[in-house]
């Protein structure tokens, strides 16, 4: 006996990459069917012979691919520093420039001044950029408060964002970005600070979804990283780590060691970190938008990466600093030119890898049947145009949980 379908809405006229697995596998005049917020249904239009449905949407031509998941922004901050982006124009390092007050510090400053709503308003319109390049779910970091009343606040707007526009939105608390002017010389202090008093209220308010940490010279040793992994362990919050980006700290390996969701940057990652990620399943987030943004000549090993087979996610790191990137596949083009990597491998890094980074692998990044019903309708004739293209509008429809959500 045939089975019979009962939508709730049928999406046809185009032409799919599911991304199973991170690779293309492509369906031509498909149609997916959706219940409630999920695929029920997918494949060839002609194959789907009985079945009803309360909607029917023909979407035109193009091709649908799983939404675009950005899993690493620092989407909410006061200010900008378009100034530092000068400064290093004229030759003035990273370092230096954090050195003298500016970098991290400068948009604390900003977004400790700067009120909840006046953050959320600059908020809204960089989500509003990435949502209309495509992108159905990311992450907002914390980590320019480094006060717990300023990490709350800042935490609390990306939740009141998630709310107000029809994307998935995670939270991570970034406390460990930078050392705030009030502990100056007493980086101890302050990790302290974070592991008796911040981490404990964040899991307390539920508004963070990870924690996250800078390990670098200018951030935080691994030994101080450690310390504040295992609090955000024993509080239930998985962690992540801003690792190996200006230099080989042995982060990386720390993160892995705590099965972190990602280790991200990674620009200087050994083959023991490699190692380590693989058999963590820690994704390996690569950021191009910071590496093109502070003129960097050192760039991940990505043939280590893919012979270790670690999952590759790509991300804007949209920040006012070093990535004040507002496209995600800008940033999937800077990836396949500046790194190497291929076509599919930069969609898969928006997508399925991406949904790993964030924890959200059983719900998001592909289409398949159970999955969550979100996709986009792109106006190009193959899913590697996604990657070509520089700029440009190409999306012609969104979908969100089963509903058309254009922005």
């Amino acid at each position: 006996m045939t089975q019979t379908f009962k939508f709730d809405s049928l999406w046809h006229g185009f032409h799919l990459t599911t991304m199973h697995q991170g690779q293309y596998h492509n369906i031509e005049d498909a149609a997916i069917g959706v219940v409630g917020e999920h695929i029920a249904w997918i494949g060839k239009h002609a194959d789907l012979t009985n079945y009803s449905t309360d909607e029917s949407h023909d979407l035109g031509g193009g091709w649908v691919t799983p939404g675009l998941i950005d899993c690493h922004t620092h989407l909410v901050f006061g200010g900008n520093r378009a100034n530092e982006f000068e400064q290093r124009l004229n030759g003035v390092s990273y370092q230096e420039i954090a050195a003298q007050g500016g970098g991290i510090a400068s948009s604390v400053k900003s977004t400790r001044e700067e009120s909840h709503q006046e953050l959320f308003e600059s908020g809204k319109r960089r989500l509003i950029s990435l949502l209309k390049d495509g992108v159905t779910s990311l992450e907002i970091k914390s980590g320019y408060g480094l006060s717990l009343e300023h990490e709350i606040k800042m935490l609390e707007v990306a939740k009141e964002l998630a709310a107000a526009f029809p994307a998935d939105i995670k939270t991570t608390c970034l406390a460990a970005h930078a050392l705030p002017p009030e502990y100056k010389g007493r980086s101890d202090d302050y990790i302290e600070h974070l592991c008796d008093e911040v981490l404990p209220k964040i899991a307390e308010l539920g508004i963070a979804d990870a924690v996250d940490a800078f390990c670098e010279g200018i951030g935080f040793s691994p030994a101080q990283v450690e310390k504040y992994f295992k609090v955000a362990k024993k509080l239930g919050l998985p962690v992540k780590l801003h690792a190996e980006q200006l230099s080989s700290l042995g982060g990386t390996t720390l993160a892995a060691r705590y099965q972190a969701l990602s280790a991200d940057h990674l620009e200087f990652i050994t083959e023991d970190d490699v190692a380590a990620m693989a058999e963590s399943g820690t994704v390996a987030v690569i950021l191009p938008g910071a590496y093109f943004t502070l003129k960097e000549t050192q760039k991940p090993p990505i043939d280590l990466l893919r012979r270790y087979k670690v999952p590759m996610a790509i991300a804007t790191d949209a920040n006012p600093g070093t990535s004040p990137a507002l496209s995600l596949r800008l940033m999937m083009n800077m990836a396949c030119t500046l790194f190497g990597l291929t076509p599919e491998e930069a969609l898969a890094g928006t997508t399925t890898h991406a949904a790993k980074a964030l924890g959200l692998a059983e719900s998001h990044g592909e289409l398949a049947v159970g999955k969550l019903a979100d996709f986009v309708c792109w106006d190009v004739e193959s899913p590697g145009e996604l990657s070509y293209w520089l700029g440009g509008n190409l999306m012609k429809s969104r979908i969100k949980s089963g509903a058309l959500a254009n922005v």
